[in-house]
């Protein structure tokens, strides 16, 4: 037995296994057995004689064609469910020529078709050179293809075969049966059966129709489907023709009762449209004389039916008719014509769009509109009825109103068409820029801009900055730009420039920032930036964007595909344009944002290589020239946004001037006249003018000084030429602005190397002394004091012919930001002369009495500069707030200085404006007088200009501004004008004593000053509280009996009827002092007081020496140009408690840490006495400077005195002042502004302020009646029932302790009374109180004055109420009528009014009111029928 094959034995072991199979002759295992095909009728046979397949085989190997056949589809072909069933007699060999995939069987089964008895054609011969062209107007005029779209081989194909069956059989119809008679009926019944109604000649014509009315039978699939429906229809046709009138009515109901009505109504109207393709009926409704065939007859039934009236299916078929004949009776701009190809189906809905567009609709309700816009950005009345050739109706919705939606707008701007995209962008980037300028404030409501944020504006053009299409690209800067930057802002910012102290800055960081968490106070300031850059950082970039736009524009590196852009794409000059101011924009961001800039790969290099060549093309300069590139031309612009970037820092300044190359592009454009660029003239001027800013910048930071030396003689030749400017200016121009712009750049930049070099030999001197334990050593400036001092004759020159124009209005305005320059640059030099070894003190005080004299004296008599002094007022931002309001398309993610469309001439920073100009005059007195003291008589006058006053008296009794991007920078400009203001008085008061006028106003101003300065005037803030605000000269109350009047007040009541009664103290009795009298010692302590301010100031340090830095003029010690961010005020509006708030916040740390304070030092109870000093002299003298804080607040911050330590209160002076100062909070006015319900200031929720302070009283109060007073003080009626509630519900110890005397209670007792008590929970707590002797006369007279009168008003209340209210106030009646405690029995029923001289402090009845006694009778005695009485306490 031969043997299987196993794994693993190679193929010449099956050879082997084959031989021996054969050799032995053995019989096979399987027997083969073919059947008879039944296909091929032949019977099953074996042969095996027969010869191998290949042998009988014709194969044709293909070397080009694969084995397989190609897939036609990616998908597996389908298995069929019969695949491996197989017959026993199944021939092998026709198996596999059934399964044979190669690609040969496919060519070995081709099979011709036979057309040996098809007629051949041949062509028609004409005398054409060429055969007549086929049209396929041909069609139609040949046959009408039913339904379908074919081709036009097809169409002809039908007609053909149209024509041969017509001449066949002429009479032959198409007709196919629906499925039975009562079809057939139906068929009959929609049109052909004659129907009441029906005329006569149209029964005949029915009953002998020969053509089908629905269907063609082609959808039978056989080849005689023709002759099949004629033998259908003409049974049909019998079968009508057999039954009666009522037999079809009756199958025609049932029908209709079985069948969808919609059916039935598609089924008349192609009835209808077929009557009307034979007949060509006349229609119902007038149309031009066309052909029917052209109308959709098959679709909206609109042809010629019969109009039935009187029958079942008549109705809802016609009203069918009627409703499609109203949808096409709309005429079309085009008619369609039966020549028109696919068009024998006309669909109406899709022409609809074609026809007129209706009138816009006017909207009478007062419900607002979507707003729409044109392609200029423009908004578009609703009710505009503007013409379709202007583009503006391509939208779906409201179609007949013009323009396009934001919605639309942003679909159109993702569109694959480019010029969608950049025609969607620029819309978007008009409509932002109109609408930042304030078109749209009054037409629409909300705001565009935030409204287009929301909805991702800003990485849609982010986005569109990406695409690789160069007007997207532009269109989506162009919108950018438009977004972020406001050509108006950088005008007033250059117009500020060169103003006092106008190069520092704001940055433009949005205030609206996330607040840092409370455990972050504690951290420094460098852990505080680090932590929130992390966490930056890892926000997505949508929400870094929601509240800081150029930050997430950061985050997503907008600086590097806008280098692309410059660099590789180098788009058209605007483009450019746009770039770099939205570039400039970032770098206003803030120092980071510059960091960011600087460190962008070849960004700087370039703009610097690019927009700032040395050498250019000199066409540019030629009159007409059009520039197709900015690259390769020197641009203002560019420089501008290099003189910003400088401003972000020292080191961004030194990276820009040495490693950029910017110090020999400076030489480059400052050592040439203007005219003498190669430039048009403007631009020139600019670009002159920026080159003198940028190196204003550098002196600013002691840098790039070594140019001066170098350009010494350019410097001397242009301050030459000033002076020419008088001849010229008289004319009002462009070039003359620009003109007088870089002469005050230069006079800011001669400014600037002036304070360099006054501080070149202390840095030398501190170099010299070797003394390196003092820090790191600052090489001294490479400009002397003597290279400059001899620029000073040619400017003050220039200044007396300036100052002789100033009543010549037109030339005044044009010079007066030159003379500006000129009094600043006079100021500086000769604070920086005075402090130089080299020259001569007496020489310095001779030249200062010679400018008074000659120019400033007379100048001040001036009638111009009295006028400027009334001007104050009304271009005061202070007193006139909205004039730095923001703008009404500001979004707190953009800061803006909401200056687009100009500021007004009578504004801080108008034309008109004299804050400029006096700002810089009282800089240089003040210089002046800092110097030589002698000469400050002589400018006492300025003080009592009335123009002054009056500014004065309404600034400081203005509320307090709100601090926003667009307010601060104004502000800090006014506020700069104040303070010389007051520095010019405290000079005055110390030695022109009787020329010192007006000195509480002066301390007024004061005041409001220190609660106003903002972040970088911390240096003015200091000198405010240094000299002014604690100076006993500007507190005459002091010295002209102030404390006497106090006195006097407090003896008359003047204006109020409250006692002023103080409460006593629970300590070893000490004398009660007056008012006066703590008024007098408080005005004596003023020196401790101010030196107690000082010290707790000292948390402003850093940025104190910072700001001193920049009002020295110690420009080797300034950092940035950028001041501080703007969070509000230097100082908060409750600064006079800072002391007292933080010695409590201190107590509060150590116990929260587990320490106990069972004792304070001296030093501490001295410094709350000096801060409750302080505050008494401002509640009595100058109570208006602190009508900024709440009265709440005040309450508040008072109450620290109790909470801190345990027996601080106990102190005798701080107790006389707390009483001075409860009796002050105590007046009637101040009761009635006290709000204990809304939010306080800096403080989380009274109510647990409120709850510390019971806890406080119960632990360390030792039954003090000023900290009763303290207690019972927010238990007011009108105050919340939740503080009256945790005392008498959780605090009921207190009231053993709380023994405030009524004589010394300083609150009436009506404010605790009046209205009755509502809240049925406390009012029970009042009786249970009362009843069980826990409130008690004796203990607590305040309190029991109060629960007694509440109760009894509740009792013997007979108001309507709620069941459970009544039900209360009658137990409670019957439990008080059965009381044990006759005392408290009477109190309660007989109560009848306060009384503050009664020693209970109320009246009794002597007997109880007729009413009264009848309710207590009435209650009682119902009681008693009930039950008996029980007393349950």
């Amino acid at each position: 037995m031969l043997s299987r094959p196993k794994p693993g034995e190679s193929e010449a072991d099956l050879l082997h296994f084959q031989n021996q199979f054969l050799a032995a002759r053995a019989s096979p295992a399987v027997k083969i057995v073919k059947k008879a095909d039944k296909r091929k009728g032949e019977e099953g046979n074996t042969d095996a004689e027969r010869p191998p397949l290949q042998d009988s085989k014709d194969v044709v190997m293909l070397d080009d064609f694969p084995d397989t056949l190609p897939a036609l589809t990616p998908a597996p072909p389908k298995k069929s469910k019969s695949a491996n069933v197989r017959f026993e007699d199944e021939d092998p060999e026709e198996r596999l020529e059934t399964h044979d995939r190669h690609i040969t069987a496919v060519f070995s089964k081709i099979i011709e078709r036979d057309t040996s008895a098809v007629a051949v054609t041949m062509p028609v011969p004409t005398g054409d050179p060429f055969p007549r062209a086929f049209h396929r107007s041909e069609i139609k005029s040949e046959v009408k293809v039913s339904s379908g779209r074919k081709s036009i081989f097809a169409q002809k194909m039908a007609a053909r075969r149209t024509a041969e069956k017509a001449a066949a059989a002429p009479s032959a119809a198409e007709c196919v049966r629906v499925g039975s008679a009562a079809g057939d009926a139906l068929q009959g019944s929609a049109g052909e059966v004659p129907l009441p109604g029906f005329r006569d000649d149209k029964a005949g014509d029915v009953l002998t129709s020969q053509r089908p009315c629905l269907i063609t039978g082609e959808g039978l699939g056989s080849q005689k489907s023709e002759q099949e429906a004629e033998a259908i229809h003409r049974e049909n046709l019998e079968k009508l023709r057999s039954m009666s009138e009522e037999e079809i009515l009756q199958e025609q109901e049932k029908l209709l009762a079985q069948l969808d009505p919609g059916l039935v109504a598609f089924l008349k109207s192609r009835r209808g449209g077929k009557e009307g393709q034979k007949k060509e009926l006349k229609m119902n409704w007038s149309r031009p004389e066309e052909s029917v065939e052209s109308l959709p007859a098959a679709r909206h039934g609109v042809g010629s039916a019969p109009r039935v009236q009187e029958s079942a299916l008549g109705e809802p078929v016609k009203k069918e008719e009627n409703r499609e004949v109203e949808i096409t009776d709309d005429n079309l701009p085009v008619k369609p014509k039966k020549e028109w190809i696919h068009m024998d189906n006309v669909e109406f809905e899709k022409l609809e769009w074609m026809k007129d567009l209706p009138a816009p609709r006017q909207k009478k309700t007062k419900e607002g509109m979507q707003a729409r816009f044109s392609l200029k950005g423009e908004l578009i009345p609703a009710d505009a009825d503007l013409p379709t050739h202007l583009g503006l109706h391509h939208h779906g919705e409201e179609a007949e109103r013009a323009g396009y939606s934001l919605q639309e707008l942003f679909h159109l701007s993702r569109s694959q068409v480019i010029q969608q995209r950049t025609l969607a962008l620029q819309v978007l980037g008009r409509i932002v820029q109109k609408a930042k300028a304030g078109e749209f404030a009054s037409s629409l409501k909300g705001s565009i801009v935030h409204l287009l944020l929301d909805a991702g504006f800003l990485f849609l053009l982010r986005f569109s900055l990406d695409d690789a299409v160069d007007n997207v690209m532009a269109a989506a800067a162009s919108a950018l730009r438009a977004l972020l930057v406001s050509l108006d802002d950088e005008k007033y910012l250059d117009w500020t420039f060169s103003w006092y102290q106008g190069m520092a800055m704001f940055p433009f960081v949005p205030n609206n920032e996330e607040e840092e968490e409370e455990e972050e106070e504690e951290l420094n300031g460098t852990e505080k930036s680090q932590d929130k850059k992390l966490k930056d950082a890892n926000k997505p970039d949508p929400d870094v964007a929601r509240y800081d736009v150029v930050k997430g524009l950061l985050k997503t590196r907008i600086q590097h595909r806008l280098r692309y852009i410059l660099e590789v794409v180098q788009p058209v000059p605007t483009v450019v344009l746009d770039i770099l101011h939205i570039l400039t924009h970032i770098a206003r961001h803030s120092s980071e944002a510059c960091s960011q800039l600087l460190d962008c790969p070849r960004l700087i290099e370039t703009i610097v290589r690019e927009f700032l060549p040395t050498q250019w093309d000199t066409q540019v300069a030629e009159p007409g020239c059009l520039l197709t590139s900015l690259h390769g031309v020197p641009c203002a612009t560019a420089m501008k946004f290099i003189r910003v970037l400088a401003s972000g820092g020292r080191n961004a300044a030194a990276r820009l001037l040495n490693q950029f190359g910017m110090k020999s592009r400076l030489s480059r454009f400052i050592a040439e006249d203007p005219q003498d660029l190669l430039l048009p003239r403007e631009e020139a001027i600019r670009l002159s003018t920026e080159a003198f800013r940028l190196w204003a910048v550098a002196a600013g930071y002691g840098q790039a000084c070594d140019l001066y030396r170098d350009l010494y003689p350019v410097l001397v030749r242009i301050l030459q030429s000033l002076p020419d400017l008088l001849s010229t200016c008289h004319g009002k121009s462009p070039v003359m602005e620009l003109s007088v712009q870089r002469a005050v750049a230069v006079v800011t930049l001669l400014t600037h190397v002036t304070q360099t070099a006054g501080y070149a030999v202390e840095l030398q001197a501190k170099l010299n002394s070797n003394s390196s334990e003092d820090g790191e050593q600052i090489p001294p400036p490479p400009v002397a004091w003597n290279q400059v001092s001899g620029l000073q004759p040619f400017l003050e020159t220039s200044l007396k012919k300036f100052l002789q124009e100033i009543s010549h209005t037109e030339t005044w305005h044009t010079l007066q930001p030159l003379t500006t320059t000129y009094v600043i640059y006079l100021g500086v030099y000769y604070s920086a002369c005075s402090q130089q070894p080299s020259v001569n003190p007496v020489d310095c005080l001779e030249e200062l009495e010679r400018l008074t004299s000659e120019v400033l004296q007379p100048l001040l008599s001036q009638p111009a500069i009295h006028s400027m002094w009334d001007l104050l007022r009304p271009c005061s931002a202070l007193c006139n707030p909205l004039s730095c309001s923001p703008a009404p398309e500001s979004v707190s993610s953009i800061a803006s200085l909401s200056c687009t469309g100009g500021k007004p001439p009578l504004s801080l920073v108008g034309s008109k404006s004299p804050f400029p100009f006096l700002t810089a005059l009282l800089f240089l007195i003040n210089s002046i007088t800092h110097i030589h003291k002698g000469l400050t008589c002589k400018y006492s006058s300025v003080l009592g200009s009335s123009g002054l006053k009056d500014y004065l008296h309404q600034s400081w009794q203005t509320g307090p501004p709100s601090v926003t991007p667009s307010s601060a920078w104004i502000l800090r400009h006014e506020y700069h004008l104040q303070y010389f203001v007051l520095a010019l008085a405290r000079r005055t008061a110390a030695t022109c004593p009787d020329d010192a006028q007006h000195a509480s106003l002066h301390h007024s101003v004061a005041m409001a000053l220190l609660s106003r300065l903002l972040p970088g005037s911390e240096h003015l803030a200091y000198e405010v509280l240094l000299d002014l605000a604690f100076n006993p000269e500007f507190l005459p109350e002091g010295k002209v009996g102030g404390p006497e009047a106090a006195d006097f007040s407090d003896i008359l009541h003047l204006g109020t009827s409250a006692k002023l009664a103080q409460p006593g103290s629970a300590a070893a009795c000490f004398p009660k002092a007056t008012r006066g009298a703590l008024l007098r010692e408080s005005y004596q302590s003023l020196p401790s007081i101010r030196s107690c301010y000082l010290s707790h100031f000292v948390r402003l340090q850093p940025t104190l020496a910072r700001s001193q830095a920049s009002y020295r003029g110690q420009n080797y010690l300034i950092q940035s140009l950028l001041l501080p961010e703007v969070r509000g005020p230097i100082l908060p509006s409750d600064w006079p408690f800072f002391p007292l708030i933080s010695l409590y916040n201190k107590v509060t740390n150590a116990e929260t840490r587990g320490a106990v304070l069972n004792s304070l030092p001296l030093d501490l109870v001295d410094t709350v006495t000096w801060n409750l000093q302080w505050v008494l002299l401002l509640e009595t003298w100058r109570a208006k400077t602190l009508q900024s804080i709440p009265a709440a607040a005040k309450l508040a911050r008072l109450m620290c005195v109790f909470l801190t330590g345990s027996d601080l209160f106990l102190e005798a002076p701080i107790h006389r002042y707390t009483a001075a100062l409860l009796s002050v909070y105590c007046q009637p006015k101040a009761l009635d502004s006290l709000n204990l319900d809304a939010p306080v200031p800096g403080l989380a929720s009274f109510h647990d302020l409120y709850i510390s302070l019971l806890e406080q009283f119960e632990g360390v109060s030792f039954g003090d009646p000023l900290f009763g007073a303290f207690v019972l003080l927010p238990l007011q009626k009108r105050f919340s029932v939740h503080l009256r509630l945790a005392l008498f519900g959780e605090h009921t110890s207190i009231l053993q302790a709380l023994g405030v005397p009524l004589q010394q209670f300083p609150v009436p007792l009506e404010r605790y009374t009046s209205p009755p008590e509502d809240n049925l929970n406390l009012l029970r707590l009042y009786f249970r109180t009362l009843v069980t002797g826990a409130l008690r006369h004796t203990w607590c007279p305040v309190l029991y004055v109060v629960a007694v009168a509440h109760v009894n008003s509740f009792i013997f209340s007979q108001d309507s109420t709620t069941k459970e209210m009544d039900a209360a106030r009658k137990s409670m009646l019957r439990k008080t009528w059965l009381l044990v405690d006759e005392s408290l029995k009477n109190h309660l029923l007989h109560y009848r009014l306060l009384n503050a001289e009664s020693p209970l402090g109320f009246d009794l009845y002597e007997q109880l009111p007729p009413i009264r006694l009848k309710y207590l009778q009435m209650v009682t005695q119902k009681e008693n029928q009930e039950s008996s009485p029980a007393l349950v306490s």
